[in-house]
């Protein structure tokens, strides 16, 4: 649906959760998961585990986590690289010189990326644009901070509808696209997107002021969570800090 932005639309204990609630708990998962050390491998086995079980409580389809996973290539163009280029003690693993430190790097990078974006993951299938704000409002983020990301939320679907008109217009004009030519008849199109955009903001904003706005939004969400939903909310999280300290000790 317009306007729900990654937002699975299905009805699960993890969907009910307030989304002050969920920011908390991905903010101490991945505080968590990069605290834990690298050599530490079945702490992030637990991870991992942890967050499987929160995507099937949430009836996420594995389609829809596996594609969204793929925001993580340049992370996992990057790891695969450090075992080459990083210095140090040399290993060989299937008939390559690979640097100790760079393996340990490469695993470290993978594990707590990958990690880290099926957590996040999690929180945007589960929770709309307008509940997260209202979140970030719950957790008293400064107003006007919540005011742009608000307007973000609601006008990137407007400038995204003006560059496909744009795109249709220059098509229907002959454009192509792929010849270096052209590159002038993109920029310019960018140009003037800026231009419709920041004038279109400045008409936005005198409505506003007309109507009585005084810089700062009406509050978007006036209920709190109940004790047993932070509860409920900050199990998978709290698990992962103890794991995490556990992982500390072990380590030492």
């Amino acid at each position: 649906m317009s306007g729900d932005g990654l937002l699975v639309a299905v009805d699960s204990p993890v969907h009910r959760i307030p989304a002050q609630v969920k920011l908390v708990a991905l903010f101490v998962f991945v505080l968590a998961v990069v605290s834990t050390p690298a050599p530490v491998f079945w702490a992030f086995g637990v991870y991992a585990v942890l967050l499987i079980g929160g995507v099937v409580l949430a009836r996420l389809p594995v389609t829809v986590v596996s594609r969204r996973l793929a925001v993580e290539t340049p992370f996992i163009v990057f790891a695969l690289l450090l075992p080459f280029v990083a210095t140090g003690p040399r290993i060989d693993v299937l008939g390559l010189e690979l640097s100790e430190s760079g393996v340990l790097g490469a695993w470290n990078v993978l594990a707590k990326g990958t990690l880290g974006v099926v957590a996040a993951i999690l929180l945007s299938a589960t929770t709309a644009p307008r509940d997260l704000l209202a979140g970030l409002e719950r957790l008293r983020l400064p107003a006007t901070l919540v005011a742009i990301l608000s307007f973000m939320v609601r006008y990137l679907s407007v400038v995204s509808d003006d560059l496909h008109r744009m795109r249709i217009a220059r098509e229907s004009r002959g454009y192509t696209g792929g010849r270096v030519g052209h590159l002038k008849a993109v920029a310019g199109g960018v140009g003037a997107l800026f231009v419709r955009s920041f004038e279109r903001g400045e008409r936005v904003h005198l409505a506003m002021r007309s109507r009585g706005y005084t810089g700062r939004m009406p509050l978007l969400s006036v209920r709190g969570a109940s004790g047993a939903q932070w509860a409920e909310g900050l199990t998978i999280s709290l698990l992962a800090v103890a794991i995490a300290v556990a992982a500390r000790v072990v380590s030492l």
